[in-house]
C-alpha cells in the first residue's frame, strides 16, 4: 500500500504481471509530497519507484518517505560473504532521492545509518503508555520485560520500575530457542502484570517463551507489544501463551480472515496513521 498525502495510489496489473499506475489517484498533489509506504511483498517497491518518479515527472519532487516497515531490516549485516540485501534495498531508496526518510521502529540502528537524510521514529515508547491503560497497569508492582539485551538496548529509556530482561539459550544448528532465563528481581512477581515489549514478531517463538519464563516466576498477565506484526503470528503457537498483543497496521493483514476472527479479543491493532497525526 501506497499513499500520497493521505490518498492511496491505486494500480492496476497486466496478465503478464506489470503494473499500471493510475495516475489520477496521483495528480493535483500539493508540490511537496508525503508518500506512505506498506511493504506486503516485493511488488510494492516496484510501485515505490514507479510513484517516486511520477512525482518527478510532475514536477512534485522530493518529498518525504515515511516507511512503516523497512523490508530486509533483519538482513543489516555480511555474515561469510552472504548478500547484505539491506543495503541494497537502503541503496534503492537512497536513490529515489526523497528529501527526507523516516522510519517507523527500525530492527536496528543500521537501517538508518545506510539511509540518507532519514530518522527513526521509536513508536513504542507512544503505544507502551496506551497498552499501559488499556491493561491497567501499576507502575508499582507490575513488570516490563524485554526478551533479550538487543530490545533492552533498544529500550532503555522506557520509563518502568520493575524491568525484566530475557537471556536465550539457542541451539545454533536449528535456530531454535531451547531456554530462556529472566534477569531482574522477580521476588514479588507473583500475580503481577508483564507487558512484553519489541519491535517485531514473526511467528512469536521467542515471546512464547518469555512467556513461559515469566509465567513460571508467577507472572498472571502477560501482554506483548511489538511495533510490526507478521501475519505469521496466526500460525504459530503465541495466542496460547499471551493474553493479548498490540501491534500496529504496519504489516498485518490477515487478522479479518474468517480462520482468525477467533484471535480478535487477543488481538489490539493501531493505526500508523493515527499514531503520527
Amino acid at each position: 500500500m501506497i499513499k500520497v498525502n493521505g490518498r492511496e495510489v491505486e494500480f492496476r496489473e497486466f496478465p503478464n504481471g506489470e503494473f499500471r499506475l493510475l495516475h489520477s489517484s496521483i495528480d493535483e498533489m500539493p508540490l511537496i509530497p508525503e508518500v506512505h509506504f506498506k511493504f506486503e511483498n516485493n511488488s510494492d517497491l516496484i510501485k515505490l519507484m514507479f510513484v517516486k518518479n511520477y512525482l518527478d515527472q510532475i514536477h512534485a519532487r522530493g518529498g518525504c518517505l515515511v516507511v512503516y516497515y523497512m523490508p530486509y531490516s533483519r538482513m543489516d549485516r555480511s555474515e561469510a560473504g552472504s548478500p547484505f540485501t539491506l543495503r541494497y534495498v537502503t541503496n534503492f531508496i537512497n536513490n529515489l532521492n526523497f528529501n527526507f526518510v523516516s522510519v517507523i521502529e527500525p530492527h536496528s540502528d543500521v537501517t538508518v545509518a545506510l539511509l540518507e537524510n532519514a530518522e527513526a521514529n521509536y513508536i513504542n515508547f507512544t503505544l507502551i503508555e496506551n497498552v499501559k491503560n488499556e491493561i491497567d497497569f501499576d507502575e508499582e508492582n507490575d513488570f516490563i520485560m524485554f526478551p533479550d539485551a538487543g530490545a533492552s538496548k533498544r529500550y532503555s529509556k522506557m520509563k518502568a520500575k520493575n524491568v525484566l530482561i530475557g537471556h536465550k539459550h539457542r541451539n545454533f544448528q536449528t535456530g531454535e530457542i531451547e531456554s530462556l532465563k529472566l534477569v531482574g528481581d522477580t521476588d514479588k512477581a507473583k500475580g503481577r502484570k508483564a507487558i512484553i515489549v519489541d519491535d517485531l514478531s514473526s511467528y512469536g517463538g521467542t515471546f512464547v517463551g518469555a512467556s513461559q519464563a515469566l509465567r513460571n516466576v508467577g507472572i498472571e498477565g502477560v501482554y506483548l507489544l511489538v511495533a510490526h506484526a507478521e501475519n505469521n503470528i496466526f500460525k504459530g503457537k503465541l495466542f496460547e501463551h499471551i493474553d493479548k498483543l498490540f501491534t500496529t497496521d504496519s504489516l498485518i493483514t490477515e487478522q479479518d480472515y474468517p480462520h482468525n476472527k477467533k484471535y480478535q479479543d487477543q488481538l489490539c491493532i493501531y493505526t500508523i496513521e493515527s499514531i503520527l497525526s
